[in-house]
């Protein structure tokens, strides 16, 4: 095993719809924390940042929170081909590791979530009253705008080939995916169905309403400040009650890096946020 993930457990979780692969950090000590559930982004964001995230997960558990990573159905090493996902499932993939972490410790859960994962925890926390606190590295304003950026990303794959004369124009994509085409992007398959499902989620609405959250969203200097749009979210979550605090961090965007890259301050404020909300 890598020395960097010692004392790391994998295995596979078994659910209705097949094999999930996880790692589990176990909390250092004889005291659990509480436990922490990461949910991972989507696509080659997945990859660049599984870095960040067991960095995160080993920080996490050395501070004695028991931490889960879970590989999404048709993600990663889990079972499942993305042509059959559909967004609910994940939210069952997130229910059966959380299953899971409530058999084998009791403490409190709290959720982890980046980029879409983000997205994909505050959906999940809706519906689940146990979820003790959220931290969010960050979350996508919305669906939509995520299939815009995975679009673009298409066609610019298409103007840089030998057909780039009749490359078609993202309205084109949009339509085929709204008329139940599939569309490969990155490697990945994009179903019409889980486009739908992403372009149903809007950060604004996803507030939740029973637990404190912590946000961080990454800037190019440490002068800045939060970028307008999510200050804007942040403030209306606060304006319906939900304790949230918002922060931006220096540091690169390592989700879309070229290079796997990785962020001290990202990790240290979350430690220091999941034992803040733990206080």
């Amino acid at each position: 095993m890598n020395p960097e993930n010692a004392g790391a457990e994998p295995f596979f979780l078994g659910t209705p719809r097949g094999q999930r692969f996880c790692v589990f950090h176990p909390p250092a000590g004889g005291h659990c924390a509480g436990a922490v559930l990461l949910a991972p982004p989507f696509g080659d964001e997945m990859n660049k940042s599984r870095r960040m995230a067991a960095l995160q997960a080993r920080r996490l558990a050395a501070l004695g929170f028991g931490v889960l990573q879970v590989d999404l159905e048709g993600c990663g090493d889990s079972d499942g081909d993305l042509r059959d996902v559909r967004w609910s499932g994940w939210k069952s993939d997130l229910e059966a590791g959380a299953a899971w972490l409530a058999a084998r410790l009791d403490a409190p859960l709290y959720l982890l979530g980046l980029r879409m994962g983000a997205l994909l925890a505050l959906d999940f926390a809706r519906g689940h009253a146990g979820v003790a606190g959220i931290v969010l590295w960050q979350p996508l304003a919305s669906g939509e705008a995520f299939i815009t950026q995975i679009l673009r990303l298409k066609l610019a794959g298409s103007m840089a080939g030998p057909d780039s004369a009749t490359a078609p124009s993202t309205a084109t994509l949009r339509a085929a995916l709204a008329s139940g085409d599939m569309l490969e992007i990155g490697g990945y398959e994009i179903t019409g169905g889980l486009a739908a499902d992403f372009g149903a989620l809007d950060l604004r609405a996803l507030a939740p309403a029973s637990c404190p959250v912590r946000w961080f969203e990454m800037v190019a200097d440490a002068a800045r400040p939060m970028p307008p749009g999510a200050a804007r979210i942040a403030e209306a979550w606060r304006a319906e009650g939900v304790a949230v605090t918002a922060s931006p961090l220096a540091g690169p965007p390592f989700w879309s890096t070229q290079e796997i890259t990785e962020c001290e301050a990202l990790l240290d404020s979350t430690c220091a946020a999941c034992e803040g909300m733990r206080a």
